[in-house]
């Protein structure tokens, strides 16, 4: 095989060429010529390395080396680039071989008498000491004119592209629709090779240098476009800057040799489409004057080989239908921002992974500050151009990436302004700032959708739930002009589905439903837009939305998804100190997600304290939140503490009998008894009920849920008979107060029946769960805790009932569940794994009982504490099922 070396040699070689042919384009015949003559033979066998090599430093640095005008690569790129392609061509052997016959070709021009030969699609051969390269396009000519006079860059009579000659006498050679010649001194002999065969005609702007984090999407665009008969069409849509036409190219490139025909068409405007039109029809002799939209599609429905168009920059899909053929044997890709094309067509581009958008900071830069390319890439919005944009800044700026990252934080728009990667023509501000003209002319209304979502966390915008048809907000402190350009989106039943079609037709919004998302530098850029002090007045309205979607009852089950969706967006607008932000936290901790909800009650806890001090009735309030809900995240100590903290300032600032004072009293009860203290616990319910009977009366629910926990802390205490007899006193009051499937009655319910089987009923308990299982499950959801609690007493009682094995079963069950719904340490969570330990050893398997409890004793130890009752009661089954086997 070649030598490594003498490979890279030529890839650099064609690098620094197509640098100097892009520096021609300044007139549009030269630039024609070019591209239609370049030498497939070194553009294939850098396409082929760069393929294989995708994303390898050594690569990129060989590239820029060639793009910053070196002569020759350094001795270290082109040992790293050797290193590179021989591992390559060790570990897959189809890449070999495509490199062994391309080395062949490359090296079929022959040279004699001390000559020096290169072609590509032309047969060259020199003697006697000549030098010749041949890039030839169509007829070529050759002999020695008369009138062949002495000189450099002799352009021969007839050529229509450049000929470049050394000194000496140039040996006549010229070249038309587009040739180049490069003659000196001594006999040249040109003949013209069919370019058909290499697979031309071939026109592709330059490949995109480093293409970062897009395997999985090439590979899906690959199998998009083989699947089923006919021409396979992809249309590859998104949002500008997300790397469409970056994707096109690179597979363009990696595929360049299944296709005869590779074709990009600048699709922006129709008029220069059909002159790229007419110039493709005339590569493939077609051209007769006519139609050439029509010429090419007759031409490539006949063709006998495969071709590969590609479409960039549609701008919308219903009048692009006439440029796509319809029959032959290729393939259509298409890069646009319409989001309206066929779903069995589009393919959506998404932004980078940040693994893959760090790498690409890293490796553009030559930098190995992970921690910056990692903020700056997630500032970014892990978009491609504003990467590529940010990678070409620190380059020609010298700053580094902690340095850009300060001033992306502290002038983001001023910075995006500035400069575009070499490989865009445009900054990416610049990008969206076009689209954003647009719908100003043409979609007042999508302008205004834009505005609202700019001020909203950028992903899951539910905006049908802020823009309701009879939208009612409080107007009094609202800027009248916006509030009016609002209400356009609710006056008319489809106002709001045109105002997204409109977004959507840009890629400014992803795909929407009930929700759509909105990269985060749209949203910097259309906020820049609206200005000061207009922006104060829009956000002012965007808040008035949220807080009028978010539900009444956040308790009720059917609001949990609106309070979830609203929750991020009522983060950066809402008042923190409003009732609507509240009922959002609430909705966290009784949907079940306890760590969120505690740590949203900090929050709001630091920012009633800042606002309006430590000792203020709300600031009570939201501690008294934060208190509970920390307990119920798992930290029952904490919980007990804070509760203890918050009793001795209630009854200093509300009074010994006051009911917010009374009921700090009983959350301190109930969190005493939970950090282990089941006794202490029943003392003070007991010394509680009487007060509370008094002040607020015996069917009032704060009473009855001292009766609740004065019964249950006396189950917990030892005194299973009497906990089940205060259970089955309460249950018919609740009823009668509630409702029978109010959820507090169901706890009742289920407490009842608990303390039924610690009585000595164990089948009576169980089939009571059995019954309760179906209601809970209506009232509260599959996954809900309390649901969760009755599958574990059913399990359970069904293991004391007689049956280890399938109670050994239900656990199992369980336990991924409450990983999932709690987290795998949350003491639910830990109590399952106490409970299958359990049940394992009593269905006669003592040894992985042991294994069970050996790995949870220091889980519990580090979560609960050492001497918790559930990690004593954990280390004792430890020690238990440790003796029984030795009894096996």
């Amino acid at each position: 095989m070649v030598g490594a070396e003498l490979l890279v040699g030529y890839v650099f070689a064609w690098l620094v060429g197509k640098g100097k042919r892009a520096a021609l384009r300044a007139d549009q015949q030269v630039d024609q010529a070019v591209d239609a003559t370049v030498d497939l033979a070194s553009e294939r066998l850098h396409a082929l390395v760069a393929g294989k090599l995708s994303g390898d430093a050594s690569l990129e640095r060989l590239t820029q080396e060639a793009d910053q005008g070196a002569a020759e690569p350094s001795a270290r790129t082109r040992t790293r680039v050797v290193l590179a392609l021989e591992d390559a061509v060790e570990r897959d052997p189809e890449f070999a071989a495509a490199l062994e016959d391309l080395a062949r070709r490359l090296q079929s021009v022959r040279s004699g008498d001390g000559g020096v030969s290169v072609g590509g699609n032309v047969r060259v051969q020199a003697g006697g000491g000549s030098f010749a390269a041949g890039f030839v396009q169509g007829d070529v000519s050759f002999g020695n004119p008369s009138g062949a006079r002495r000189g450099p860059g002799m352009t021969a009579p007839g050529t229509q592209g450049p000929t470049v000659g050394g000194a000496g006498w140039v040996a006549g050679v010229s070249a038309d629709r587009g040739g180049i010649s490069i003659g000196s001194a001594g006999p040249v002999q040109v003949t013209y090779q069919q370019r058909v065969a290499w697979g031309q005609p071939v026109r592709l702007d330059p490949r995109p240098g480093l293409v970062a984090g897009r395997e999985r999407l090439l590979e899906d665009l690959h199998t998009r476009l083989s699947i089923g008969q006919g021409v396979g069409v992809v249309a590859l849509s998104g949002l500008g800057g997300v790397g469409k036409t970056t994707t096109a190219l690179e597979y363009a490139y990696r595929h360049l040799f299944d296709f005869q025909i590779v074709w990009i068409f600048h699709a922006e405007q129709a008029t220069d489409l059909l002159a790229q039109f007419h110039e493709l029809a005339e590569l493939l002799d077609a051209a007769g004057g006519g139609n050439p939209v029509a010429a090419v599609h007759a031409a490539l429905a006949v063709h006998p080989g495969r071709w590969l168009l590609v479409f960039d920059n549609v701008k919308d899909h219903s009048a692009a239908r006439g440029w796509l053929p319809a029959k032959g044997f290729g393939h259509v890709l298409v890069t646009t921002q319409d989001g309206h094309w066929p779903r069995e067509q589009a393919l959506e581009v998404p932004t980078l992974d940040v693994r893959a958008a760090v790498g690409f900071l890293l490796d553009r830069t030559m930098s190995r500050d992970v921690a910056s390319a990692e903020a700056i890439a997630r500032e970014l919005g892990l978009l491609p151009l504003a990467m590529a944009q940010a990678a070409a800044f620190v380059e020609t700026t010298g700053r580094s990436l902690e340095q850009y990252l300060g001033l992306l934080r502290t002038s983001r728009s001023a910075l995006l302004a500035r400069g575009a990667p070499t490989a865009h023509a445009t900054p990416v501000v610049t990008t969206w700032s076009l689209a954003l003209a647009e719908l100003e002319a043409s979609s007042r209304g999508s302008l205004i959708l834009l505005r609202i979502a700019a001020f909203l966390a950028p992903e899951d915008i539910p905006f049908r739930l802020l823009l309701p048809e009879n939208l009612t907000v409080d107007e009094a402190s609202l800027d009248a002009e916006v509030l009016v350009q609002v209400r356009t989106l609710c006056a008319e039943p489809l106002a709001l589905d045109d105002a997204v079609a409109g977004l959507r037709r840009h890629s400014l919004i992803g795909p929407p439903g009930e929700v759509f998302s909105m990269h985060r530098l749209v949203q910097d850029v259309t906020r820049e837009q609206i200005g000061s002090p207009e922006s104060a007045a829009w956000l002012a309205v965007v808040r008035a939305l949220v807080e009028a979607a978010v539900p009444s009852d956040p308790t009720a089950r059917a609001a949990w998804p609106a309070c979830r969706l609203l929750l991020p967006h009522a983060a950066l607008v809402a008042d923190l100190l409003g009732s609507p932000m509240s009922r959002l936290v609430e909705s966290l901790g009784v949907s079940g997600d306890y760590a969120t909800a505690r740590t949203w009650w900090q929050t709001l806890a630091q920012a009633h304290e800042v606002s309006i001090g430590p000792e203020h009735p709300d600031t009570l309030a939201v501690r008294a939140n934060l208190a509970r809900w920390t307990g119920e995240a798992g930290d029952v100590a904490k919980s007990r503490d804070l509760f203890r903290e918050l009793l001795s300032i209630r009854e200093r600032v509300s009074g010994p009998e006051h009911p917010d004072t009374l009921t700090a009293r009983s959350n301190l009860g109930y969190w005493t008894g939970e950090a282990g203290d089941p006794a202490k616990a029943r003392d003070l319910f007991l010394e509680l009920l009487p007060i509370r009977e008094r002040v607020s009366g015996s069917d009032h629910p704060e009473t009855l849920a001292v009766r609740f926990n004065l019964a249950r802390w006396t189950g917990q205490a030892g005194d299973a008979e009497k906990s089940r007899d205060l259970f089955l006193e309460l249950l018919p009051i609740c009823e009668r107060v509630s409702g029978a499937e109010h959820p507090e009655t169901l706890t009742v319910s289920a407490n009842l029946a608990f303390w039924i089987g610690r009585a000595g009923d164990a089948a009576e308990a169980r089939d009571l769960f059995r019954e309760q299982l179906p209601t809970r499950e209506r009232v509260s959801g599959t996954e809900h805790p309390d649901t969760l609690v009755i599958v574990a007493n059913v399990a359970r009682w069904t293991g004391e009932a007689g049956d280890a094995a399938k109670a050994r079963d239900l656990f199992l069950e369980l336990l991924p569940i409450r990983a999932r719904v709690f987290g795998p340490e949350h003491p639910e969570t830990l109590a399952s794994r106490a409970d299958l330990g359990i049940w394992t050893g009593e269905a006669g398997d003592a040894a992985k009982a042991r294994d069970l409890f050996r790995e949870l004793v220091p889980i519990r130890e580090r979560v609960s504490g050492r001497e918790h009752p559930e990690t004593l009661a954990a280390r004792g089954n430890l020690d238990y099922w440790s003796r029984r086997m030795g009894h096996q």
